[in-house]
């Protein structure tokens, strides 16, 4: 089952540093779901803290490409 708690951590982390670096992305961005999603993945294929899991989730939003979004 996956920590909802851990999830939410990490995802807060990596849209946080993203947007500090990106003030242009709006909070309600839907990288952010897109995020969400890659690092729920993530989780169900190998548990990590929020901390890996947060250095997954700003690599994943620093591929994505800015028209796709």
């Amino acid at each position: 089952m996956v920590d909802e708690a851990v999830l939410k951590n990490a995802t807060e982390i990596a849209w946080t540093v993203y947007r500090a670096r990106h003030p242009d992305v709006d909070a309600k961005d839907s990288r952010r779901c897109l995020l969400e999603r890659q690092l729920h993945r993530r989780w169900e294929e190998r548990t990590s803290d929020p901390e890996e899991l947060a250095g997954f989730g700003m690599a994943y939003l620093h591929r994505l490409p800015r028209d796709e979004c």
